[in-house]
């Protein structure tokens, strides 16, 4: 499947099962972005349809149950869920009050629309872009582990394959080793954004450098390096293992591992981009070392505590962008500022759902290195090696 497009995909007919893809109301504008592809992808194949969304809802009581409806047949499709947990801007009304939508109603819903299905359909594939509880990845006190409870929840429901994005920590996959988890890095959308977006920027040894922004984050960061052939540096959080503030040890000081950055334009990429203070205390340090124009990205740019921070480091020119995909709920607010370039990735689910729905390897589709190596030629790099 090198070099395999989707539409090559439908074109084979060797699918599972009709396709079918069940959005529940927080991914709704992700989903309907998706299906637009596959039914371009489709078109002209013996399976093309007009849209391949099975409509569905959860509506809820006044008393704040709810339940799950699905308003066609799924009987032998091969079905995919779409949701996304992080979507806070969903409300629902109870006793006479509205209520924003917490990951764990999502995940409930998602749940109910599980059960909705009744047995009925051939395979059950979820994908979560934003894992469910993913951010508690580990125990290290008397505290509950989540996403690994969640995965083997939707194993015992009979869900086969879940597809996830940048996960936390991806080892959350051994609580269910005998069910298909698939973690996706969006890395060729996000340099595909970067250089469409900021077309001035030289991706080379002495223009051009990647920084992690923790331990944690190193290895996607050292991909990136990689693949475009750059310098890498990365900061370690030094904290004070005294105290717990907020279920965590506070950090004390960023401390900086690497060459010199001076002059250097950099990138900086993480999973999710929370208060986004620690990206900020890294943008500032980086700043006082003399990097030339700082670029942040996060896969799930949530920004909990807002965006002014943000707009203040902008305006003093500590950061020149901050790169965020659609994978999760952005507000309105974010979409519009002059500093966040968005980084579609509706298109590559599609791909991926094509490719499960025909059993065909997603392999080259999950590691896109040969894509990115055309991209960079493409726009005159040279490539990693060369």
């Amino acid at each position: 499947m090198e070099h395999m497009d989707a539409k090559a995909i439908f074109n084979m007919g060797s699918r599972t099962a009709s396709l079918g893809l069940i959005v529940t109301e927080g991914a709704r504008e992700l989903g309907e972005k998706v299906d637009r592809y596959l039914v371009e992808m489709a078109a002209g194949s013996p399976e093309a349809k007009s849209t391949y969304i099975i409509e569905s809802e959860c509506p809820r009581f006044s008393s704040g149950d709810g339940k799950g409806l699905i308003k066609d047949t799924v009987r032998g499709m091969d079905l995919y869920l779409l949701v996304d947990v992080g979507n806070y801007s969903c409300k629902y009304n109870m006793f006479g009050q509205q209520n924003s939508m917490s990951p764990d109603d999502h995940f409930q819903d998602l749940k109910r629309l599980i059960q909705a299905a009744s047995g009925k359909a051939h395979r059950l594939s979820v994908i979560m872009p934003i894992l469910f509880g993913g951010r508690q990845h580990r125990r290290n006190y008397r505290e509950s582990l989540d996403c690994a409870f969640a995965l083997q929840e939707l194993q015992a429901m009979g869900v086969a394959n879940v597809i996830s994005f940048d996960a936390h920590d991806p080892r959350v996959q051994n609580a269910t080793p005998l069910m298909g988890f698939d973690n996706v890095m969006p890395t060729y959308q996000v340099l595909k954004a970067l250089i469409n977006q900021v077309p001035s920027l030289k991706l080379d040894w002495d223009n051009f450098m990647i920084v992690s922004p923790d331990e944690g984050a190193l290895n996607r960061n050292m991909y990136y390096a990689s693949v475009l052939g750059v310098n890498l540096g990365m900061f370690y959080k030094r904290r004070d293992y005294s105290r717990v503030v907020n279920g965590r040890n506070p950090i004390i000081a960023h401390e900086y591992l690497g060459d010199s950055v001076e002059g250097k334009d950099l990138f900086i990429a993480d999973d999710i981009i929370s208060s986004g203070e620690s990206m900020l205390d890294i943008a500032y340090e980086l700043k006082k070392q003399n990097a030339r124009r700082i670029f942040c990205y996060a896969t799930y740019p949530i920004f909990t505590n807002g965006l002014s921070k943000f707009d203040e480091a902008y305006e003093k020119g500590i950061i020149s962008g901050v790169l965020g995909s659609n994978l999760t709920y952005r507000t309105e607010a974010l979409r519009s500022r002059e500093w966040f370039y968005e980084v579609d990735c509706s298109k590559y689910i599609a791909y991926l759902v094509a490719a499960l729905n025909h059993d065909v390897s997603m392999s080259t589709l999950i590691d896109p290195h040969e894509k990115i190596q055309n991209l960079l030629i493409s726009h005159g790099y040279k490539t990693a090696g060369v």
